[in-house]
């Protein structure tokens, strides 16, 4: 394979690209065609012209038909793919649990599609991790939303007038966005609480300087991708009881709670949020795939009778696309070099264990049952 397809996305609030001009360079002199759709990296801050300096061609939308690599960020529609060449490979975020009919129809067009939420969560495989690069990212603006939306300053401040209290901050989940969120809260000068289901978390929220909550809910652990195990409905309960006195002392509340494939807990319930500070913010990084947070709406933000804020609206890498277009690009890169050979190019090679985790249909055939 040799002729890589770069597509704009085509979701409004979708500013990243999947290649930057400098990944565009390194990918040329791996011996491959690189091609972008007119104005896709605009939205992140490059320009055609960046390409084209590049060594990158500028075509249009139907450059797809002929390209032998397709790679963006989002999942392309159904119709997209009817254009596709029969035989080539597609490579983005595809959410395969959920989009069974988009499987599907990369199954019925021949087209081998690979997903990188499937991508192992192996030390080799840290390069290509898409779910952490813009998870940190999505932690990290998740408390600069947050401290532009509360009418209150972050950190401590003594003056004449007056000694002013830090923010409480309380995360909850605590992986790759939750740590950087607790991060970012105590560099702004916040006073910072976590829970994780997983207790062994708690060493890295100490280290970050942060008060690790502990809530007996029994017998809990991760799998073994790392990923907390879901709880039982009981076990919910009771973790609701434990972080509702928590939430109630708290400026910020951060819910972080993604399960892959599955709609994500409900976390925070209405009698929690009644129960809150008037002003009190809450961000809901889950609200995109069914909220962590009772009353709140993907892209948008919600105040409740008691004067909560709720953040639905974090489509957050998209905030900081420069950055997000490079992590992103980068995994993408590290994707195709590592399974392009200087004497025979791209290979799908289904015996690797990465490209074995990540290919959803291959050779007209869905390669895993749980996505029929």
């Amino acid at each position: 394979m040799k002729t890589l397809f770069v597509p704009s996305e085509k979701y409004s609030k979708e500013l990243r690209v999947a290649i930057t001009p400098s990944d565009a360079a390194k990918l040329s002199k791996l011996g491959w065609s690189v091609n972008v759709e007119t104005n896709a990296g605009t939205g992140a801050g490059f320009a055609d012209a960046d390409y084209v300096n590049a060594g990158a061609n500028i075509v249009s939308a139907d450059f797809e038909k002929q390209a032998d690599f397709v790679a963006c960020v989002r999942k392309p529609s159904i119709e997209s793919i009817k254009n596709r060449k029969q035989g080539s490979f597609h490579l983005s975020l595809l959410d395969p649990f959920n989009e069974k009919e988009l499987i599907k129809a990369f199954a019925d067009n021949n087209v081998t599609a690979a997903s990188f939420e499937m991508i192992p969560r192996s030390t080799i495989a840290q390069k290509m991790d898409v779910l952490s690069s813009q998870a940190n990212l999505a932690g990290y603006y998740s408390v600069l939303k947050a401290a532009t939306t509360i009418n209150k300053i972050m950190p401590m401040m003594m003056t004449p007038a007056g000694t002013i209290s830090p923010l409480k901050v309380f995360v909850i989940g605590v992986g790759v966005a939750g740590l950087q969120a607790i991060a970012t809260a105590k560099r702004l000068g916040a006073r910072v609480e976590a829970f994780d289901t997983r207790p062994v978390v708690e060493e890295q929220v100490k280290s970050l300087g942060a008060k690790f909550v502990k809530i007996d809910i029994g017998e809990t652990g991760q799998t073994a991708q790392g990923y907390a195990k879901a709880l039982t409905p009981e076990q919910i309960e009771l973790q609701q009881k434990g972080m509702a006195k928590v939430c109630a002392q708290s400026d910020i509340v951060i819910t972080t709670a993604k399960l892959f494939g599955r709609k994500p807990p409900r976390l925070i319930t209405e009698e929690m949020i009644a129960a809150m500070k008037r002003g009190s913010v809450i961000v809901d990084l889950a609200a995109e795939s069914g909220g962590n947070v009772a009353g709140s709406k993907f892209g948008e933000i919600v105040e409740t009778e008691n004067g909560v804020k709720i953040i639905g609206d974090t489509t957050f890498e998209s905030d900081v696309s420069a950055s997000a277009s490079q992590m992103y690009s980068a995994n993408v890169y590290n994707f195709i070099e590592h399974f392009t050979n200087k004497e025979t190019g791209f290979a799908v090679n289904l015996e690797d264990p990465i490209m074995n985790g990540c290919i959803v249909t291959s050779n007209g055939e869905i390669r895993d049952e749980r996505f029929k």
